[in-house]
């Protein structure tokens, strides 16, 4: 029999795809959840959640369990096989969560996992409910609403930091077990700070002096070192941060990891750059956050007591993260052109005043000279539009 569907649009099709993924999903997540507790279980009421990565997450509700399972729980299905020699986002997912589940609850930055398997490539996870994220706080009108949720995230990634401050082996572990290769970046760091300056001026016709580059590779060497390690969630865009009663929690850890928190302590200077639609925080917002930050971490690591040693992490930090992404997307933007810029655009001549700005508090004379001069020949093509602008509460 052949089905004629050449009348079906390309949303119908698509419907249909959508359609069988959440009861694969479904399907999965009945099937690990009766294997981890010996009985039946029942999903009834698929709610698609539309995950923007590799995942079909699902929000279902619990029909008929002998247990004293919570009402609804998330799903999050992989059903595609990992890129042969890539990190595999459903084991760094799954490692995460089982790493933060073996922790105390008030240590627990996420939502508890409640079951997975590998083979199947599944998780089941709880479901911390329809809370908004870090991204409607900063999109709402509500100035006062969204001080708050931001102290509470950096508080939160304190938190984060100081409870897994010791837990790289076991990270490590946990990922070769479910066959995962442990990768501390997705890409070197001092193979990405050497690229930058040749982007830089064939793009920009900035030339970066020899101590710049030197300080920067010395900074990115460091950053593999020992010191200062902690996991990171690594993708830190504000959808994925539930701000829930109990502070902001962590979702979404397919590129999980633990890391030098040099990069993670730098989105306090350069809030959200990960994210596409990063924008700007009022004055003041920036210093308030390290401060609920560093009162998490102290604790674990004394030395950052010391306002000196602090200035100085936070300068490493800022000024490894700043090239990484500049390394990620300058070759992206259409600088010719005169339209009103995306904010990303705008985003890095912020960030490289801000540097400039820093780094001469810090009396780095030449970086301060240098992200003077970067930030100077992206405003020149930008125009007018280099502005970023605030976050709609704070406008």
């Amino acid at each position: 029999m052949t089905v004629d569907t050449s009348s079906a649009d390309d949303s119908t099709v698509g419907a249909g795809a959508e359609t069988l993924a959440v009861a694969a999903a479904v399907a999965a997540g009945e099937a690990v959840l009766s294997r981890r507790f010996g009985s039946a279980i029942t999903l009834v009421a698929p709610e698609d959640l539309a995950g923007s990565g590799p995942a079909t997450v699902v929000r279902a509700r619990v029909a008929s369990s002998p247990f004293a399972l919570p009402r609804t729980l998330v799903i999050k299905h992989y059903p595609d096989p990992p890129e042969p020699g890539r990190s595999d986002p459903f084991a760094q997912e799954a490692v995460s969560y089982q790493l933060f589940t073996a922790l105390a609850p008030e240590d627990r930055m996420c939502p508890e996992l409640l079951a997975h398997d590998g083979r199947a490539r599944v998780l089941v996870i709880e479901d911390l409910g329809g809370v908004p994220t870090l991204h409607d706080k900063l999109h709402a009108r509500d100035a006062r609403g969204a001080e708050r949720a931001l102290l509470s995230w950096a508080r939160s990634l304190g938190r984060l930091h100081a409870s897994t401050a010791s837990r790289e082996p076991d990270f490590n572990a946990l990922l070769r077990r479910l066959g995962g290769p442990v990768k501390n970046e997705d890409a070197p760091l001092p193979a990405v700070c050497a690229q930058l300056p040749g982007l830089l001026e064939e793009l920009l016709d900035v030339e970066t002096p020899d101590p710049v580059q030197r300080r920067v590779m010395e900074v990115a060497e460091r950053a593999g070192s020992p010191s200062y390690r902690a996991f990171s969630p690594v993708d830190l865009s504000p959808d994925n941060n539930l701000v829930t009663s109990s502070g902001v929690r962590f979702l979404d850890f397919e590129r999980g990891r633990v890391r030098s928190t040099l990069m993670d302590a730098a989105y306090l200077r350069l809030p959200f750059a990960s994210s596409a639609d990063a924008l700007a925080l009022p004055p003041g917002m920036s210093e308030a956050m390290i401060a609920a930050w560093r009162a998490e971490v102290v604790s674990v690591w004394p030395a950052l007591a010391d306002e000196e040693a602090l200035a100085e992490h936070l300068m490493d930090g800022q000024l490894l993260l700043l090239w990484v992404i500049t390394w990620e997307i300058l070759p992206e933007l259409d600088l010719d052109r005169h339209a009103t810029p995306i904010s990303r655009e705008a985003a890095l001549v912020t960030w490289w005043r801000e540097l400039a700005k820093h780094s001469l508090r810090a009396r780095l004379t030449d970086i301060s000279e240098h992200a003077t001069r970067v930030a100077a020949a992206l405003g020149a093509r930008l125009g007018p539009h280099a502005d970023l602008a605030f976050y709609p509460a704070f406008r």
